[in-house]
């Protein structure tokens, strides 16, 4: 699955190059709540540019609202969000996102190929059907995830595995530079792991960033560069090797972390040497 450029996508100078110094998400001073609820508390937070950067924490730490909050889907209640040094109403075309399969409507009567379409309605605009050739890069990004045979697929047909790769090529048609991805991982079969592991490794290759909530503790350290952990609050955020200690781990999880005791010294012995962890 070797990208030297996206379907359709602009060759010329790199956009993000203009930006400077500025990171790809930074957040300040940011609280959100349901309600009377808080949902993430006091959030001081930056993403640098180029990397996979994967969010974990216990379930309700507020991982996906803070997806939501980049994206400008909840409104905080304190604090802002910047992308790329702009709020993000002005760097829309910018982001790219893959939601929780668990939110979308799998019964909606259309295909896999009108799904990816819908990836490029920021170049066509809400009143333009699409062209030919934006067809053509639709398919071109399903061949990218290695299901162009699926193209005409009511998507409630699909496979949980399927389902995902339909999702990825629509960010893929986005040509976005920045990824945010709500759990890309659960569900899927090993095939589909491997898969969407090497379409991350090759956006990142492109200098694209991708920010990924992420459940599974031990493939952290061979999927990431650099990790956030979230409780409500950030506990810590960084480069693995400085975040992603057991005592970081600890403070995120408390007791509730039964994979702690069961691999940690096979974990945090990778992530010291800086290996990737075994299957």
């Amino acid at each position: 699955m070797k990208m030297d450029a996206l379907p359709g996508s602009d060759s010329g100078p790199d956009p993000v190059l203009a930006v400077g110094s500025a990171p790809a998400v930074e957040i300040h001073d940011l609280t959100v709540a349901y309600g009377t609820r808080p949902v993430l508390w006091d959030i001081d937070l930056c993403l640098p540019k180029g990397q996979l950067i994967a969010i974990v924490g216990p379930n309700g730490a507020g991982k996906s609202t803070l997806l939501r909050a980049i994206l400008g889907l909840v409104r905080p209640t304190t604090g802002w969000v910047k992308v790329f040094g702009e709020p993000y109403e002005r760097r829309r075309t910018w982001v790219g996102y893959v939601p929780q399969r668990g939110s979308v409507d799998w019964d909606f009567p259309t295909s896999a190929l009108d799904v990816v379409t819908m990836g490029l309605y920021g170049q066509l605009g809400l009143f333009r059907r699409p062209s030919r050739r934006h067809r053509e890069a639709a398919l071109a990004c399903l061949e990218k995830v290695g299901i162009p045979e699926l193209a005409g697929r009511q998507i409630g047909q699909l496979s949980g595995g399927q389902q995902q790769r339909v999702f990825l090529a629509r960010a893929l048609a986005q040509d976005a530079h920045l990824y945010l991805m709500d759990e890309p991982f659960s569900g899927v079969d090993a095939a589909t792991e491997r898969a969407i592991l090497s379409l991350l490794q090759e956006l990142r290759s492109m200098g694209r960033t991708v920010v990924t909530v992420h459940h599974d503790l031990q493939t952290v350290a061979e999927y990431f560069d650099s990790v956030v952990l979230l409780n409500m609050r950030l506990v810590a955020s960084g480069p693995l090797a400085e975040a992603f200690t057991p005592e970081n781990i600890q403070r995120t999880y408390g007791g509730r972390l039964t994979v702690l005791s069961q691999a940690a010294d096979s974990l945090f012995g990778q992530v010291g040497r800086g290996a990737p962890l075994e299957k």
